[in-house]
């Protein structure tokens, strides 16, 4: 598991372990502050999707993750830096 983390981390930050750990950081900061605005969930549309298949979720996640980043501003993947 350690050398998964360790490839994930290398891979998002384009060869530095401690950029990487920063860019996982990130959707985790601009989820927070989108659920901070406090605005409405659609929870039965949640409820749907959780019933989806686990490798159809591990998907999601990684979507969603990179969705996050982008929002972010602060993509280092995106040529802007």
């Amino acid at each position: 598991m350690e050398k998964v983390i360790r490839f994930v981390r290398l891979h998002l930050g384009d060869g530095n372990e401690e950029v990487g750990r920063k860019e996982i950081e990130k959707s985790w900061i601009e989820a927070t502050r989108v659920l901070l605005r406090y605005e409405p969930v659609d929870r039965e549309f949640l409820d749907r999707v959780l019933k989806a298949d686990d490798s159809t979720l591990a998907l999601l996640y990684y979507r969603l993750h990179f969705h996050l980043i982008r929002r972010s501003g602060a993509w280092v993947h995106d040529g802007s830096r």
